[in-house]
């Protein structure tokens, strides 16, 4: 006998996925949630996977999140970044963000990935992680969601819409990152000439490679194992810092590595 099928969550699941990439190709705000928040990070992804399939853009990386307090056992959240929002850092890029919705920039360590991970893998340690990367940069996450309440409303919620990403600035390589402890760089988020944020990457639970590696084990999980090329974008290490357009953000690493960019609307 077949289980019943749920089709009120799946009707949900389409409504919030339908209205979240309409939304993000006509680059207006949703002042409501559209649909029935998720109550679990089955349902979150569930929605995440729908608004992939409608999305049909080419997903060349992933951003992680840290989900404070944990749900469960989950301390870290993905979403995808799409190759069209996927920028060099030279020239300083125009970003665009949601008016009337979400905007944050965010300073990163970004990992490139050099080796496919095995698919029917499901855990990875930090020394795992380290072998699947081939190149560490310095970067710039833009996060922002046509719905201005996104992270107000939690992990889930954040989940449900790509993770909050629009966008990624790939700044330099850090070209000795295998013999670099990371960890302990001072990096810093400035806003038009104003430092909003600083701290290191050994407050980020454990770290940029644990990024990583918990990103493996979870794409695998969904079968959407990581491939060569893609980026891993491995948390604010300054925090979240709200943007409006027209800011310039830039974003220093260990008193040397520099990139910035400015804010303009979506569309």
């Amino acid at each position: 006998m077949q289980p019943d099928i749920d089709t009120s969550a799946i009707s949900n699941r389409a409504r919030i996925a339908d209205s979240f990439v309409a939304a993000r190709h006509a680059g207006h705000a949703l002042p409501d949630y559209p649909g029935e928040r998720p109550t679990v990070l089955g349902d979150a992804y569930a929605v995440q996977d729908a608004a992939l399939e409608r999305h049909g853009g080419t997903v060349a990386g992933w951003k992680v999140g840290r989900i404070n307090p944990p749900i469960g056992t989950a301390d870290r959240l993905a979403g995808p970044i799409f190759a069209d929002q996927v920028v060099a850092s030279a020239p300083p890029p125009a970003m665009p963000v949601y008016a009337g919705g979400f905007a944050a920039a965010e300073a990163e360590f970004l990992m490139r990935i050099g080796t496919a991970p095995d698919p029917a893998q499901r855990h990875f340690t930090r020394d795992d992680a380290r072998a699947l990367v081939d190149a560490v940069h310095v970067g710039i996450e833009i996060a922002s969601s046509p719905y201005p309440h996104i992270n107000a409303d939690g992990a889930l919620v954040t989940i449900s819409d790509f993770g909050n990403n629009n966008g990624l600035v790939i700044g330099a390589e850090v070209p000795d990152w295998r013999d670099t402890d990371l960890l302990c760089w001072p990096v810093e988020l400035w806003i038009n000439d104003a430092r909003i944020g600083a701290a290191i990457a050994a407050d980020m639970l454990d770290g940029p490679f644990g990024a990583v590696a918990f990103l493996a084990g979870h794409l695998a999980a969904r079968g959407k194992p990581l491939v060569v090329g893609q980026w891993v974008s491995t948390g604010a290490v300054t925090g979240v810092h709200p943007v409006a357009v027209g800011d310039r953000v830039e974003a220093r690493f260990d008193g040397s590595y520099r990139l910035a960019c400015t804010i303009k609307a979506q569309g």
